[in-house]
């Protein structure tokens, strides 16, 4: 196991991302939230597209798990692949200063043998650790057999097929930390350190936390939602 991978055990990562149509979107703030993140204590940064990433990088010398997300505003990203879907993705994020790549592993619109080999080409060419984006126990059987470094549950709920709930995949986590050998990053609707908590004492390696921590409107949005059903509730 890499010195990198180790580094990150019993860790919070801090994923770091900001759409166009979002108010904190831009790499100088993405770099502000990263160093924020350190700051308070993170092992590691998941950041995505090559300016952000490189940004992040003159800031901290944290480890950065970098993903290249790849649609426009008609692409269903329940039906496509669109987290670091080729080489050449990943090359870029790499270049931009990425220690491990994270990818979507798995196999919607493709065949497996794609996969294999995508994982193959970017631990050869490219020399970092493979990070495996997955939505079910299947996809991260596959995906350890294919030789990633970490198997990540970033996916569970954003797959027309996999378990769609509310709250984080701890099922899943449980599964693949009895089914395969490599480190497992718990990473998808983590709302609450009662979660971060039990994600661990499920075996995770590792926890991934975004909205929670990084996007103010969601956050917002939650506190807001559950006053306005309080007070529905209570008008009633």
């Amino acid at each position: 196991m890499s010195k990198i991978i180790n580094n990150l055990k019993h860790g919070v990562v801090v994923s770091c991302q900001a759409f166009e149509n979002e108010p904190l979107y831009g790499s100088e703030i993405m770099a502000k939230m990263a160093k924020a993140a350190e700051l308070g204590g993170a092992k590691g940064i998941r950041s995505c597209w090559p300016g952000d990433i490189r940004a992040i990088r003159r800031i901290t010398g944290l480890p950065i798990i970098g993903i290249n997300k790849i649609m426009d505003e008609h692409t269903d990203i329940k039906e496509n692949v669109i987290i670091t879907p080729d080489f050449e993705s990943a090359k870029s994020i790499k270049e931009a200063g990425a220690d491990i790549i994270a990818l979507d592993c798995t196999n919607r619109n493709r065949d497996w043998d794609t996969v294999k080999r995508l994982i193959s080409r970017i631990k050869n060419e490219l020399n970092v650790p493979v990070m495996a984006d997955i939505s079910t126990l299947e996809e991260g059987i596959y995906a350890d057999a294919f030789g990633a470094d970490i198997i990540s549950t970033t996916l569970s709920g954003y797959t027309n097929y996999s378990t769609q709930k509310e709250g984080p995949d701890l099922k899943l986590v449980e599964d693949l930390v009895s089914r395969t050998q490599k480190p497992i990053n718990a990473e998808g609707r983590y709302w609450t350190i009662e979660q971060m908590i039990e994600a661990f004492e499920r075996g995770a390696w590792m926890i991934t936390i975004g909205g929670a921590i990084t996007r103010p409107h969601l956050i917002t949005k939650r506190f807001a939602d559950v006053l306005e059903k309080y007070i529905k509730n209570k008008n009633s």
